[in-house]
């Protein structure tokens, strides 16, 4: 299967050397490139891209309010975000927004690849060591109202065993570590992450995490 990928970010620099890189990998092709938030929504309606690959900070319409067009659009594109995480203090919006994993933009070009194969494929465990990080951070920030502080949100409808599989979700465990971690199958401890993602109402496993540390589930630190 060939993942068809939209590139938006405003330095073009970034957007070639993708581009390069992408044309040695039979499995990946670009189909689109944007300048904007503007541009990207528009060409995703034109071109059908299967993963976005995001900048946040661009002129006009940044990243996140295109993420968050496109995802509440009829496309079923999912959006990866290119961030840097230590100076971005935006980048927690993208998750309200729908985005489906994270890059940081001087992560190796393999890993950035391998970041679009698993975001095309429905998952969006990525970098685990960054993506907990960044849901820890957003977390812990208070509600745009101003709240000083969040109560947590029960979460219904689930099974006992799947409040433990969420809980190990949240803190960044894999399906092979939530496995091990409860002396289950990794077959079953997918089936259970696909329940949750369906009585949840979740698009991936990013929304599962959000989730998981607003039930209070898992703390920022862990």
């Amino acid at each position: 299967m060939t993942v068809r990928v939209l590139l938006a970010d405003d330095q073009p620099l970034v957007r070639s050397g993708l581009r390069v890189i992408m044309a040695d990998h039979p499995d990946l092709e670009v189909v689109g490139e944007a300048a904007t938030g503007e541009e990207a929504v528009r060409l995703v309606g034109e071109v059908d891209p299967d993963v976005v690959v995001m900048d946040i900070r661009m002129p006009g319409m940044d990243g996140i309010e295109a993420t968050r067009r496109i995802t509440a659009g009829p496309a079923s594109a999912r959006v990866l975000v290119l961030t840097t995480f230590d100076e971005d203090d935006h980048v927690h919006g993208a998750l309200r927004a729908g985005a489906s994993g994270f890059v940081v933009k001087d992560m190796a070009l393999d890993d950035i690849l391998a970041a679009i194969r698993v975001v095309a494929a429905g998952d969006a465990l990525i970098a685990p060591g960054v993506t907990r990080r960044l849901i820890a951070d957003f977390a812990a920030r208070p509600e745009p109202t101003g709240a000083a502080q969040r109560s947590p949100r029960p979460v219904e409808g689930i099974t006992e065993r799947e409040r433990e599989v969420l809980t190990l979700v949240g803190r960044g465990r894999s399906n092979t570590e939530i496995a091990q971690d409860l002396f289950i199958t990794v077959a079953t401890a997918k089936s259970h992450v696909s329940r949750l993602l369906a009585k949840l109402g979740a698009r991936d496993r990013v929304q599962l995490v959000i989730t998981a540390y607003e039930a209070g589930l898992v703390t920022p630190t862990g």
